[in-house]
């Protein structure tokens, strides 16, 4: 078998090769042949000059086959490796990874003898290391999969774990897992810089350099080769700059105790090994900094307060507690049980040690089992994604390969045209011949577009890291301007973070709320003061906002001492012993606290999960909750069991499920979430640009309807999918319980015309058990009650019926559906707005928004330009300065040239560093706002329109060149190389200053096209193209009745002539006509008026062009190798430039009013995924 499946996250498949003797390579022995049936029959045979045309040609040959092993693995493969069934035969692989996860690798197959394996045995190990991934082959499973590590047992595996007992398991425990270290060699510039030089495109350019100085164009090719080198220079040293800001990252070199061979041991964080006990706690370095966690590690005594921000970028601190008090049958999930575990490169901030546990601690730290090491680790997985992702970027690269080709075909006509014509005519040179029918045909493909991709798509990430967001994947910033959905996290995303406590309802049978304090019941103040996940750091309180909202509503205190009691008054002091905290799939939080000398249980949770464990449920239980949802108010149930008489370390040993079964009512605490400032305004830009709106939120169904009400997601009448009470089956219900529809899920699509549909999370097993996911879920508005695999599923099925997903959440609870979406956007509320100033919601509506927190963000001054190194203070002082117009004009060129040549250290992608990045999603936000979504479609449409209008100027400006090289090279018509030059000065000038243009400040409804090839291209690329040859072939013959008798030789040197003059004049006018006519400006990008470096440079050109015709410097015209021009000449050939202008404008305007872009059509998709899984159900 040669090849395995994998089907992995990272790997698809696997390949066996094994590797051929030097001698034996496809891209050695053929050649040797070649070379000496050269020598042997071409030499004698042929002229010296025709012998040395088939050794270049040989020669290129050869260059291009070692070339193209550098390009193509699959062509490497071809060329140095065979192909094997057996493993053993094998020495590498070919690795094929999964989509997004970069491309195809051929790297080495290791073989190696287990430890503690006699040879005879022959107990051998095969792996191969991807990405730093080891895969390793499963004879079982007869594949490759991931290598193996401890952290998916059950906890009674975890508890009885005493470490790694003898020397012989942690040789062979480090032989297998390695150390734990972030190791990968620096990387030199000159390493870099050859990976860059040695891209095709770049090799395409060079040998594009070399044809043209055949040509003798010396200053032309010299001023394109400095261009590139400047370009790939730039590029490698921001790599560079970028990896090594990576290999900073280092795992904290800490000492800890660990329990080896059955004693305590200190070891270095960078021993550790998966499986190893640990003691771990709070550890201060000698400058006073927290030490971060070595590794991931499961808690298995004691409790831990962390603060993940360098992961998640969530600022409060997470309560992490031991996974003492779970069933020992359950298996540990990276996802459910995260509050047990301490991740890699996170800070500890305090721990307690449990004292009751068997094993002790020698330091009196917590104990922990390590699960993951080096790059396995949380910190380790994000810094994968970040080194593997500073790949270069280029925008769709299977469209703009079917876009060369395209020009190509056209190319080959021309090239075709002058060979034919050429061969009829004995006394041209051959090698003339030759050379020109390359010029042609590499004319068509656009050296520059490569480096304009980049600059568009690194643009977009400058503009976005000056505004707090960061991107650890730039392949999906033109993703983000084909987007037709925006999903969105309702609490914290949506609504704001800072809860306030209205009071406490269904005490009674009357609706109303209990605002004053003094009224209710001792019992329910208890619950709301004690059962919480609240903890002191540094002697301040920390912890979930709504909990604190609860703590300072009823007016109680909480101690550092775990204990509880009323600020006023005399009341008992509730000591809590022992914590069950929230988990997501519960719904739920307890604790078990003493008051006096007896023991009860106080639990908090979603009205719904309470009232299935209460002893005698109030019958207003029902109607009371959901009048405060409907309202838009978060409700917690409220509960308690009193508990029979039993000692400290009973209590805390009592299973999860006793403490939350048979409660007593206590009533509802009510909560108001306000919705942030700038919520319903974003969302209604969102709408009006052609946006579909979702609402995906663990929240209840009325709360969530209430919401997306405010927020303008629901604008139809709204009904909830749910259980028909005392029936089977389900009925859509309106909010207010009047409308009732029964549920069909072949009726939905109909059913959505005229309604804003919500379903909830239990709806959700069911359409999963009917497979109706695919029928329901396109059409539902908001998604209520979801678990987070719940979320990604929703997600998958909305790329499924082929629609482009955003999704906007926070880092913790949302990861897996930020990771599957398109465009992921973290928000991050990293660091708390500065005294006296409202969070930048309102704020950063304009350009100039600068969020309060990140220090190392610039503000952006007025232009949006201003380089990271620049203070604020050095930017006001700047600001201050009354410039000239002449000064701030230098300002902005010298800004623009910078930003080409790295001057100002800002030309190139922003490094995005480990804290700025969230390792849930691609995009991060560091604001307390959902605005960040409009900023990123913004640039995402604006990176796509700029990428469409580059492939059409790049397409027009290289047919345009494949004409002239032919038909006019015939007529011998040529360029001179300082007229070449400039042209050459203009067009690069004009690439960058259209790649710099700005995304208008508010999104258009209409939206950009998403493809290149659509009729609106094509027909504006023929229709522009008709026209210039036209302009073209006309002032050429005009020109040529000026001038009969003089006769040109195609083969000549160049010289002066008229012709010449004014196919050059007339090609600089259609330059410049080419860029201004396909600039997209509104209602994208700025238009060309408020583009001033475009317009500038467009300025100068037609100034320059007016200047050359009218004549009016001779010398100039001279140095240029222009002749002077008949009048009548001259007038006509303004006029028909200006009428050629025009009539290109009103082409281009008419095709763009014929052709708007369009929301996709994804209904017939949606039928289409539905009919095959039906298919496959039956």
């Amino acid at each position: 078998m040669t090849r395995f499946q994998v089907g992995g996250k990272v790997v698809e498949s696997v390949d066996l090769l094994k590797k051929r003797h030097w001698s034996w390579r496809l891209d050695v022995w053929p050649f040797v042949i070649l070379y000496g049936v050269w020598l042997i029959t071409v030499v004698p045979t042929l002229d010296i000059a025709d012998a040395f045309i088939v050794i270049g040609a040989l020669v290129a040959f050869h260059s291009l086959v070692f070339l193209f092993t550098v390009w193509s693995v699959d062509f490497k493969r071809f060329v140095h490796y065979s192909k094997v069934d057996d493993i053993h035969r094998a020495d590498y692989c070919k690795i094929t990874p999964a989509k997004f996860s970069g491309s195809k690798e051929v790297v080495p197959l290791h073989f190696r003898k287990l430890a503690g394996s006699s040879s005879s045995e022959g107990l051998e190990e095969i792996y191969f290391e991807f990405r730093k991934q080891q895969y390793i082959y499963s004879k079982e499973k007869g594949t490759f999969s991931k290598l193996p590590y401890p952290s998916k047992e059950t906890f009674g595996y975890y508890l009885k774990n005493t470490g790694h007992g003898t020397e012989a398991k942690v040789v062979a425990a480090t032989e297998k897992w390695g150390r734990n270290v972030f190791e990968y060699p620096q990387p030199t510039f000159q390493k870099l810089m050859k990976e860059q030089v040695m891209e095709p495109f770049f090799v395409f350019q060079v040998f594009c350099v070399g044809l043209w100085c055949l040509d003798e164009y010396w200053y032309y090719s010299l001023f394109t080769l400095f261009m590139l080198f400047m370009f790939e220079s730039t590029m490698a040293k921001s790599r560079l700059k970028t990896l090594s800001e990576l290999r900073r990252v280092r795992v904290d070199s800490q000492t800890l105790m660990v329990y080896r061979c059955g004693k305590w041991v200190k070891l270095s964080g960078t021993e550790l090994l998966p499986g190893d006990v640990v003691s771990v706690g709070r550890s201060v370095g000698q400058n006073g900094e927290d030490k971060s966690v070595p590794a991931d590690m499961l808690l298995l005594a004691g409790t831990a307060i962390v603060n993940e921000a360098i992961l998640t970028g969530e600022s409060t601190p997470q309560w992490k507690v031991s996974i003492m008090g779970r069933g020992t049958g359950e298996t540990l999930s990276a996802r459910r049980d995260k509050a047990h575990v301490l991740f890699g490169g996170t800070k500890i901030l305090q721990h307690t040690p449990d004292k009751s546990y068997p094993m002790k601690t020698p330091d009196g730290g917590c104990l922990a089992v390590v699960l993951r090491t080096g790059f396995e680790t949380s910190q380790g997985k994000l810094m994968r994604t970040i080194l593997f992702s500073t790949e270069r970027v280029t925008a769709n690269s299977w469209e703009s390969g079917l876009f060369i080709l395209f020009l190509v075909v056209f190319a080959i006509i021309a090239a075709g045209y002058v060979l034919k014509k050429g061969l009829e005519d004995p006394t041209r040179s051959k090698y003339k011949l030759f050379l020109s029918c390359s010029l042609i045909i590499t004319s068509v493909i656009p050296p520059e577009l490569p480096m304009e991709l980049s600059i568009a798509v690194n643009t977009s990430l400058i503009a976005l890291a000056r505004r707090g967001i960061f991107c650890t994947e730039p392949f999906r910033i033109p993703f983000a301007g084909k987007v037709d959905i925006c999903c969105f996290d309702k609490t914290g995303t949506l609504t704001s973070d800072d809860m306030e406590f209205s009071g406490v309802g269904g005490l009674t049978d009357s609706e109303d709320l209990e605002k004053e304090m003094t009224t209710v019941p001792t019992r329910t103040l208890e619950i709301l003061a004690s059962c919480h996940s609240l903890v002191f750091v540094d002697n301040k309180l920390v912890g979930d906002p709504l909990e604190k909202a609860a703590l300072k509503g009823i007016d109680w205190t909480y101690k550092s001492d775990e204990k509880a009691m009323p600020k006023k008054g005399g009341g008992d002091a509730v000591q809590i012993v022992q914590r069950h905290h929230f988990a997501s799939h519960l719904k739920r939080m307890a604790v078990v606290v003493r008051l006096q000398e007896q023991f009860f249980t106080f639990v908090k949770g979603a009205p719904e999960t309470i009232q299935e464990r209460l002893i005698d449920v109030p019958p207003y239980y029902v109607p009371t909750y959901k009048k405060y949802t409907r309202q838009g108010s978060r409700v917690l149930a409220l509960a308690f069991k009193s508990l029979p008489d039993m000692t400290v370390s009973e209590a805390r040993s009592l299973e999860r499920d006793m403490v939350e079964s048979g409660l007593t009512f206590a009533g509802f605490a009510v909560f108001n979430c306000p919705i942030r400032g700038d919520s319903a305004t974003v969302l209604t830009e969102l709408k009006q640009s052609s946006h579909d709106l979702v609402m995906i939120t663990g929240d209840q169904a009325l709360t969530a309807c209430h919401v997306a009400q405010q927020v303008h997601i629901i604008s139809k009448p709204a009904l909830i999918l749910g259980r028909v009470k005392n029936k089977e089956g389900y009925a859509w219900v309106s909010p207010d319980e009047t409308e009732t529809v029964s549920y069909s899920e072949n009726e939905v699509g109909a059913l959505s015309e005229a309604y804003d549909l919500c379903i909830g999370g239990d709806c959700f097993e069911m359409l999963q058990q009917t497979s109706a996911v695919p029928k329901v879920v396109p059409y539902v508005k908001v998604f209520a009650r979801v678990a987070p695999e719940q979320k990604e599923l929703i997600l998958t099925t909305f790329k499924s019926v082929g629609r482009m997903t955003l999704m906007c959440g926070d880092g913790t609870n949302d990861v897996g559906a930020l990771k599957q979406a398109h465009v992921g956007v973290a928000l991050l509320n990293a660091m708390p707005p500065p005294k006296g100033e409202k969070s930048s919601d309102g704020s950063s509506k304009n350009d100039t928004a600068k969020p309060a927190k990140s220090k190392k963000l610039k503000p952006a001054t007025e232009n949006g330009e201003g380089t990271s190194k620049s203070k604020a203070t050095s930017s006001s002082q700047a600001g201050n300065r009354n410039l000239t117009p002449a000064e701030m004009q230098r300002q902005k060129l010298k800004k623009l040239m910078d930003e080409l040549n790295e001057g100002g250290g800002d030309g190139q992608a922003p490094i995005v560093k480990l804290g700025d990045a969230s390792m849930a999603s691609p995009f991060t936000a560091k604001h307390a706002s959902v605005c960040p979504t409009t900023d990123i479609i913004r640039q995402g449409r604006s990176t796509l329109v700029t990428t469409l209008q580059m492939f059409k100027i790049l397409g027009l400006n290289c047919l345009a060149t494949a004409y002239v090289l032919s038909v006019m090279y015939l007529d011998g018509v040529k360029l001179g190389d300082i007229q070449a030059t400039i042209s050459g000065v203009f067009t690069a000038a004009f690439f960058l200053f259209i790649s710099h243009a700005r995304p208008m400040p508010t999104l258009s409804a209409e939206r950009p096209h998403p493809n290149i090839f659509c009729a609106y291209v094509f027909l504006s690329l023929l229709g522009q193209f008709a026209i210039h040859l036209l302009f073209l072939i006309s002032s050429v013959n005009e020109a040529s009745k000026y001038m009969p008798d003089e006769c040109i030789e195609p083969d000549s040197e160049f010289h002066p002539n008229l012709v010449n003059t004014v196919s050059y004049m007339v090609g600089l006018m259609l330059q410049v006509a080419t860029f201004a006519v396909n600039y997209m400006g509104h209602p994208f990008n700025q238009s060309i008026p408020e583009n001033k470096p475009f317009l500038y440079a467009l300025l100068a050109a037609m100034g320059f062009f007016t200047v050359i015709t009218s004549d009016l410097f001779r010398d100039l015209n001279d140095w240029l190798k222009l002749v002077p021009m008949p009048r009548g000449l001259r007038d006509k050939l303004l006029a028909w430039a200006f009428l050629t202008f025009l009539v290109c404008y009103a082409w281009e305007r008419l095709l763009r009013w014929a052709f708007p872009g369009k929301m996709p059509a994804w209904k017939q998709r949606q039928r289409r995924v539905a009919a095959n899984l039906e298919k496959k159900s039956n």
